[in-house]
């Protein structure tokens, strides 16, 4: 295939950052180098047709990816996340610093993952850096290696290699990427209200959400918010599935305060209420909460409070995901929907939303999040990365046939509307069926 030859995208629905519009979107050496009216004449080059039932927007950017490789590879791993990200329409992942061992909390480690990672991604990875107790005077050397920031908990991870941090070393990180210029992402829950909650144990998932409560969420983010606040520096709220929370970060903004938020897909489709007892499959940290507060995450997006949606795909094997027999306290925490974020997202979006907003929150935000302002938008300049998208057509997941590692999913047996007819990196067609993508570093 010479990549190096033009091709011309034609749709009838082209989703562009002013809106969309039917447009040729003319693709030379892996960029866009000109969006022209649908009817323009082109005098060489492959014309690529979308049909007319499917919309053409930009390659999806998930900026929270655990891929989990090396040392839990039977979890997931480059090749399996990679796969399944291209069959979901994302060109573009930034994988987590855990699960994987060892933890890319300094340079052996980064370097190491790097390696493996290499000649087995079939679209662009990045890497995000970890901020543990030990590890803070690696945190420049990490930076200018290229990672994208720096996550942090504020409660224990669930993995051994990955510490969270205490009050000063949070404070201390805080410091840090503000004099690197970078950007911290934090697991905001509070662990002096997850210890006074009643213990997760059984198969009642009401119980499983008690022992997480909202307080936990909003003392943790108004506690990170202060130290943005005192350092300048730049922070984001990782998977926010607490609504109270978002007048807090709006009102951060307005007085100038660096801070971000995110949630997932598994917030904004499941509902606590429809939940059944002994459904580990749908336990993740924080957790899925009701209805309500379901509204109001819609309402912080519609508000442009939240930022953007992302997966925070955290797959395991099936036994530790049903480990316990339905037991919420001894099951392995976290949703695998890598695949299926974008459809998922659509079927259950309120009127209110187009496609160009699933394209703000789901390519353009994640994007600016990291920093990669070639990605996650159809533009002049821009990589000319593509998700062709059939809104209208629907399908039933199946866990067994998606291409996760693992065959469970909080999603198996849900029809969802919306479907990826084709992906492109860099005006090729990509299946997964070749590892065409790059590694990617923090410019700056």
């Amino acid at each position: 295939m010479n990549t190096n030859s033009d091709k011309v995208f034609r749709a009838r629905r082209v989703i562009t950052p002013t809106g969309e519009v039917a447009a040729s979107v003319v693709v030379h050496d892996g960029r866009i180098a000109e969006i022209t009216p649908y009817d323009a004449p082109h005098a060489a080059g492959e014309i690529i047709d979308v049909p007319d039932d499917s919309a053409l927007l930009p390659g999806l950017v998930d900026s929270h990816v655990h891929v989990n490789e090396p040392g839990r590879t039977a979890w997931e791993g480059f090749a399996t996340a990679t796969r399944a990200a291209v069959a979901g329409g994302i060109t573009t992942l930034i994988d987590m610093p855990l699960n994987s061992i060892p933890a890319t909390v300094d340079i052996a480690a980064l370097r190491e993952k790097q390696d493996v990672a290499a000649g087995q991604c079939s679209i662009d990875v990045g890497f995000w850096g970890g901020a543990v107790g030990d590890n803070l005077g690696d945190m420049a050397e990490l930076a200018r290696a290229g990672v994208f920031g720096f996550k942090a908990f504020l409660l224990p991870s669930g993995v051994e290699e990955f510490c969270h941090l205490d009050a000063a070393q949070l404070e201390a990180a805080v410091r840090a990427v503000a004099e690197l210029d970078s950007l911290l992402i934090v697991h905001a829950e509070d662990p002096a209200v997850i210890d006074a909650a009643p213990a997760p144990h059984g198969p009642i998932y009401a119980d499983f959400l008690a022992s997480r409560p909202v307080e936990a969420e909003t003392r943790a983010i108004a506690a990170l918010i202060d130290l943005a606040e005192r350092y300048g520096a730049r922070v984001h709220v990782l998977h926010l599935a607490a609504a109270c929370a978002v007048p807090m970060i709006a009102a951060a903004r307005a007085r100038g305060v660096r801070i971000t938020a995110e949630t997932c897909p598994h917030y904004l489709t499941i509902s606590a209420e429809e939940i059944p007892d002994g459904a580990t499959e749908f336990k993740c940290c924080p957790p899925i909460r009701n209805r309500v507060n379901q509204q109001g995450l819609w309402n912080g997006l519609r508000d442009n409070v939240i930022d953007c949606i992302v997966s925070d795909h955290s797959p395991s094997t099936v036994e530790l995901k049903r480990a316990g027999g339905g037991d919420f306290g001894k099951a392995w925490g976290g949703i695998a929907g890598l695949q299926v974020g974008l459809s998922a997202i659509w079927t259950a979006s309120p009127d209110w939303v187009g496609l160009p907003d699933l394209v703000r929150w789901m390519a353009t935000g994640p994007a600016d999040l990291a920093g990669l302002e070639h990605k996650g938008r159809i533009a002049i300049g821009a990589d000319a990365d593509f998700c062709v998208f059939a809104p209208h057509e629907e399908f039933v997941v199946d866990a067994t046939a998606l291409q996760h590692r693992n065959p469970i999913s909080a999603y198996d047996g849900r029809t969802l509307r919306g479907v990826v007819r084709s992906t492109w990196l860099r005006g090729d067609l990509i299946t997964g069926d070749h590892a065409r993508g790059r590694l990617l570093q923090r410019e700056g």
